[in-house]
């Protein structure tokens, strides 16, 4: 299964198996620099998807009138 096809849990499930590996440091350097690439793309398919989620997730609030809003959710904290 390639990583466009993992939820974000299995992504960052893999990228602890490779981190583990990494630090370990018994991993030939040959399978190391494989280890470290899949770990990229991992980064980046995890940050593409957390990115789509973080579209997705909206506020719904009340306006005065009382009526529902939605919002886009923006973290103030990022």
């Amino acid at each position: 299964m390639n990583e466009q096809n993992r939820s974000f849990e299995q992504n960052m499930e893999r990228l602890e198996q490779i981190v583990r590996a990494l630090e370990r440091g018994d991993v030939p350097l040959e399978e190391s620099l494989k280890l470290f690439q899949e770990g990229a793309e991992l980064v980046r398919a995890c940050g593409t998807l957390l990115d789509e989620a973080e579209q997705q997730v909206k506020m719904i609030v009340q306006k005065a009138d009382g009526t529902p809003s939605e919002e886009v959710f923006v973290d103030a904290g990022l």
